[in-house]
């Protein structure tokens, strides 16, 4: 018997996914557990693969749509049945749950498109409120790519409908006179409005929720560095040396995987750091999970490094390094960026000195690293050069205290100037 496959829970925060490219067609047999498309969360590009087997007999949402979580996305059953009512159904309800290029007559020919008339100006939109706009899955995905809302176009083709020559025009167009005027004061450039991306918006729910919900209080110190760039210059020499002599590629450690490694040690040796806040209790982790705030161009994710006090500095870079080459081509799976207990976030490679992170709920601390800076410093009674780092700890009231996150702080600083000491 046929039945609806609806848009699944890829992500533990996913409210709609965007389903960026179809592996099976229509008419195409499949397996259990077989991949039927990619969908974009708002954390990574997620594999969305078949629950039940048989034929698929029809796809709902074309290439490009955002659809709702649970929203149908295809019918799945028996070759040759009949499945024009589930069809209908699905329409019913994807008129409310996806965001998807509408079904409509076959886009114009060139020819015909060719003749219509060039606008001088963008062409304004006649649409009438709430009309639903009609365009092509290229159309939107040009649309998407330029940030161009499409129920600003103007469609000349079949009934309204939305053709690349439309868009092409309206990109190319300058503004009409009175939407410079209504946008933008004289002399100012004019404003632009860029859709939220799914992950924008989950970005946007959990700073608002983590603000508003969580009694944040902050603790900044300043590190002695030299040690730390020290042992971190002496260990890739080592490996370098190491490297030469198996004639292979060297390989590097990083400041900041001396730094997880630090705080991860770190929360063992001040384990009510290592903490969350639920309403049933505290919960204190046995385990070392670093989440490792990663930079998107369209936003921010928290891969999880697990068990990072157990493994070595060369360990760790190695999974960091891993882990944001996946984030980057949104190739993370789900659980690699679920329950962290700590979290670290490093602005230092933006030449940022200091700064107070955002705790990433249900987490109940994040360290926030600057840059190594090079500084005059007083040794033995005289002005040396030297190099300092800027460290603040953001707490939740709830989990951690004003003495706790201090006391975390003194046995990190103590880590990062004596680093022989985090293998004690």
């Amino acid at each position: 018997m046929a039945k609806i496959i609806e848009m699944p829970k890829l992500s533990p925060t996913m409210e709609e996914g965007t389903l960026v490219k179809w592996y099976r067609t229509e008419g195409d047999v499949v397996a259990i557990d077989d991949l039927l498309a990619e969908v974009e969360t708002d954390k990574a590009t997620m594999e969305f693969r078949a629950f039940d087997k048989g034929v698929l007999l029809k796809r709902l949402v074309p290439e490009g749509a955002t659809v709702k979580l649970g929203a149908p996305v295809a019918i799945l059953g028996a070759k040759g049945e009949d499945v024009s009512a589930l069809v209908a159904r699905a329409s019913g309800v994807s008129a409310q749950g996806a965001q998807a290029p509408a079904v409509g007559p076959a886009a114009p020919r060139a020819t015909e498109a060719a003749a219509a008339p060039e606008p001088a100006v963008r062409p304004a939109a006649t649409r009438k409120e709430g009309e639903r706009v009609l365009a092509s899955p290229l159309v939107r995905r040009i649309a998407r790519e330029s940030e161009v809302d499409l129920g600003d176009v103007e469609g000349t083709g079949p009934n309204g409908r939305i053709v690349k020559r439309d868009l092409d025009v309206y990109l190319s167009s300058p503004r009409r006179p009175e939407e410079r005027a209504a946008s933008a004061p004289a002399g100012a450039l004019p404003s632009r409005v860029v859709p939220l991306t799914s992950m924008r918006k989950t970005i946007a729910r959990r700073m608002v929720e983590s603000k508003t919900t969580v009694p944040h209080f902050y603790l900044t110190i300043d590190v002695d560095a030299g040690p730390l760039v020290g042992a971190q210059a002496a260990l890739n020499a080592e490996l370098a040396a190491i490297a030469k002599a198996e004639s292979t590629e060297p390989e590097k450690v990083s400041v900041n995987d001396l730094l997880i490694k630090a705080a991860a040690v770190c929360l063992r040796r001040v384990p009510a750091v290592n903490a969350s806040y639920s309403p049933d209790g505290l919960v204190f982790h046995s385990r070392v999970d670093v989440s490792v705030a990663v930079a998107l161009d369209d936003g921010l994710v928290t891969p999880v490094v697990r068990d990072a006090d157990a493994l070595g500095v060369l360990e760790i870079g190695r999974e960091v390094r891993a882990l944001a080459k996946a984030a980057r081509a949104k190739k993370l799976k789900p659980e690699q960026m679920q329950d962290g207990t700590f979290s670290i976030s490093n602005l230092g490679m933006f030449g940022i000195d200091e700064f107070a992170a955002v705790i990433n709920p249900p987490e109940g601390a994040i360290l926030a690293v600057g840059q190594v800076r090079d500084e005059p410093v007083v040794a033995a009674g005289a002005v040396v050069a030297g190099k300092r780092l800027r460290l603040t700890l953001s707490c939740d009231h709830r989990v951690v205290d004003g003495a706790v996150g201090a006391r975390y702080l003194q046995v990190l600083r103590r880590l990062l100037e004596t680093p022989a000491t985090m293998l004690l």
